[in-house]
Parts: structure tokens; C-alpha cells; sequence
């Protein structure tokens, strides 16, 4: 029997490249996808030797072309981080609106199932807490995030009109805060920006009073969640995340103690529109899917540290803190 046929875009990204393994291993034939804007090749180059893998370089705001069939798309395609946001808002706005209509258009071609992925984003500055599925959100649409929340607020609208008028099988998963190896070490979010500072010897820098929350859910749970929801019957949204919350004041602490950095916390202004609380409601993955994360913070960071450790020290060394600049 020949295998499965998936197509990732955003391969050669942190999530991307974790699926394209996945899927792999899964035994699957992987079509990875990537204009490598912000992805590496590193981060799947051990899988181009295998005969069930095959890289594209392509920009998915343009048109998508397959040859051959195809059973499942994962549209993982788009900047995730604050500092991308602000150096390529267009293409990031692009990547949610051409590029996810391009991919659901191939989508009903080839009459695959397409699963997108959302973000906790979509939630803006939440007013309640924990965030379950049916809350509508708190977004700025003009403001500096507006780029990416708007985008994925519009890709969710957009499947779910391929869902109701064309009949496409459609999943939708909302990421939320997730942490492992691969990610970029100064990408502008929380957990890769403490660790880059402690490697550096510099003091981690808080950004508000630090009150402001969190969630980290470690890599390989996020991705078992997504697998389980591909292959479940369920079309609305469905978080996916650890409900573990910790103030980024107290997970500073934490980074400071695994990485026995004699540094401080340094406080400064928080960035426009930055969310003060971020928590998954995580009732209809447990329902749904029978899932819920596995690894503890302590060994997900542990293992992450170690990953971060072992980068060039030219990598290490980079920084952009642009985004946190501006306001």
C-alpha cells in the first residue's frame, strides 16, 4: 500500500520541522514546504537523504502547486514572533490571507484535509482568564501586533468558509506559548530572549511589572495534540497548550536558576498591546482528543537549555530586541 501523502508548509520552521519529523516517522511521504524567510534548512536537513521527504522552496502567498495526490495539509506557514511582525508585517499579513487561500483552494483540488495553524493570538489582550474557544477576543487591529493577530483571525474565517460552503474537511488548532529545541534563540519572545540573555551574562530584562502571565507547553505535546486533531472528526477551533501559568517575573527566576546565571531581573516599559494574561482552557482537547501535556516545565526547559547551549556562539551572541524598542 502506498503511503499517505502530506504537505507541511512552514517546514523548515520551529513547529514545522518538528511535524515533518512526526509525520516521518509516522511513515507518510512528506512534501515540506518553505521560502525560508525565517525558517532553516538545519532544522530538516537530516531528512533529506530519506526517500519519503522532498523540500520545496516556495513562497505559499503565491500560487501552490502539487503534482500528484494529496491526502493532508498543514498550513504552518507564517512569522511567529514580535520582531518578525514588525520587519515583514506585509508578508506576514500575506502568508494569512493568499497564502491560506491558495492552500485551501489546493485543498479542494486534490480533496485533502487541511489543518491550519491558529494562535492564541487570535484572543488579543484577553479579559478572561483561562481563554476557552468561545471567547471572541480583545484585539487591536491598528496596533503593532495587528499584523499577525489579524492574519490568523482571518485565516480561521477564511477555513471556516471553505468548511461551510464547499464542504472541505477543515481542522483548526490554536497554538498556544510552546518551547523546545529548534527555536530561534533571540526571536523576541519571553523564554528564547531569557536564556540568550543568561548565555550572554547579561541581566534578563522584564518587560511591565512582570505580572503579566504565561504558558509554556514543551514541543512534543503541542505536536501530539495537532496529530490527534488532524485525525479527529472535530472542525471548530481547539486550543492547545499547557494550563500552567507562571507571572514572567517568576519564570525569569526560573531561567536564572537553571542557568546559574549571577544576573538580575532588569524591569522596563511593556511593548503596545502586549497580552497580561495568556492561558489555555484546555476542556475540549482533553474531551475531544483525550489529550493533555505530558512534560513538566522543569524537564522541557532543561532539555531546551541544553539545545540553546549548543548553538554556534555567533548565534548566541545575536541580538534584535527592535520590536521591544518601538511603541
Amino acid at each position: 500500500m502506498s503511503r499517505k501523502r502530506v504537505l507541511i508548509t512552514g517546514a523548515a520552521g520551529f513547529l514545522g520541522s518538528h511535524l515533518c519529523d512526526r509525520f516521518i516517522k509516522e511513515d507518510f511521504h512528506v512534501i515540506a514546504m518553505d521560502n525560508l524567510i525565517t525558517g532553516d534548512l538545519r532544522n530538516i536537513e537530516h531528512l533529506f537523504q530519506l526517500e519519503n521527504f522532498e523540500f520545496h522552496n516556495h513562497d505559499v502567498s503565491k500560487f501552490v502547486h502539487v503534482s500528484g495526490e494529496l491526502d493532508y495539509i498543514l498550513h504552518f506557514a507564517s512569522p511567529a514572533s514580535p520582531i518578525d511582525y514588525l520587519k515583514i508585517p506585509i508578508q506576514t499579513l500575506k502568508v494569512g490571507s493568499l497564502g491560506i487561500h491558495n492552500l485551501l483552494g489546493l485543498a479542494r483540488v486534490k480533496k485533502a484535509r487541511i489543518l491550519i495553524a491558529s494562535t492564541s493570538e487570535v484572543y488579543g489582550d484577553p479579559t478572561v482568564n483561562p481563554q476557552p474557544e468561545e471567547y471572541w477576543g480583545n484585539v487591536n487591529p491598528v496596533g503593532p501586533r495587528g499584523v499577525y493577530d489579524e492574519a490568523k483571525r482571518f485565516q480561521e474565517a477564511m477555513t471556516m468558509a471553505y468548511h461551510t460552503f464547499h464542504g472541505l474537511e477543515t481542522r483548526i488548532v490554536r497554538i498556544f506559548n510552546t518551547y523546545g529545541p529548534r527555536m530561534r534563540l533571540n526571536d523576541g519572545r519571553v523564554l528564547p530572549a531569557f536564556i540568550g540573555q543568561a548565555l550572554r551574562g547579561e541581566d534578563l530584562t522584564v518587560f511591565g511589572d512582570g505580572s503579566q502571565t504565561r504558558s509554556f507547553c514543551y514541543v512534543d505535546d503541542l505536536v501530539e495534540g495537532i496529530y490527534r486533531l488532524l485525525f479527529s472528526d472535530y472542525t471548530q477551533p481547539v486550543n492547545i497548550g499547557n494550563p500552567d501559568e507562571i507571572t514572567i517575573k517568576e519564570f525569569g527566576e526560573e531561567i536564572i536558576k537553571l542557568t546559574g546565571t549571577k544576573q538580575k531581573l532588569v524591569f522596563k516599559p511593556l511593548p503596545t498591546d502586549d497580552p497580561k494574561q495568556r492561558r489555555p482552557d484546555i476542556s475540549k482537547a482533553k474531551a475531544i482528543l483525550g489529550w493533555e501535556p505530558k512534560v513538566g516545565r522543569a524537564e522541557g526547559l532543561k532539555i531546551t537549555y541544553e539545545y540553546f547551549k549548543s548553538l554556534p556562539e555567533k548565534e548566541i551572541q545575536h541580538k534584535d530586541f527592535s520590536y521591544y524598542n518601538k511603541k
